[in-house]
């Protein structure tokens, strides 16, 4: 039997969850103070997955970067080749929030979101 110990991030309590797993089989969660708990602990030995935040590069804009977001959570496999391709994003001003700024990061069919409104810079002179 294998046994796996984590500290919760379903909310701010952070529980100390220990899990018992057979094979591929679960056979209990522990010390999980509710159902968020035990969600989070069953995906994290099975199929770990994590919303990505970021920043990418904005041309023409009064700031230079703007905060990102993916829409749902990705592989945690995947967490780097997903934070390779914001990297490479090179976005135009002016940016609204909720507007998708890359589709499908990395082959997860999750999309990536810009969490902050950039206004173009206007030069007056």
């Amino acid at each position: 039997m294998e046994k796996k110990e984590l500290t919760c991030i379903g909310c701010p309590i952070g529980c100390s969850i220990t899990v018992k797993r057979e094979g591929e089989e679960i056979v209990s969660v522990e010390g999980n103070s509710c159902r968020i708990g035990d969600r989070y602990a069953r995906s994290e030995v099975t199929n770990p997955v994590r919303t990505l935040t970021s920043t990418a590069l904005i041309t023409g804009g009064v700031i230079p970067r703007v905060s990102v977001r993916t829409t749902r959570a990705v592989p945690k496999g995947k967490i780097a080749n997903c934070m390779r391709e914001i990297d490479r994003l090179r976005l135009q001003a002016p940016v609204s929030i909720g507007e998708t700024v890359l589709k499908d990061i990395a082959g997860t069919g999750v999309d990536v979101i810009a969490t902050k409104n950039v206004d173009r810079l206007f030069f007056i002179g």
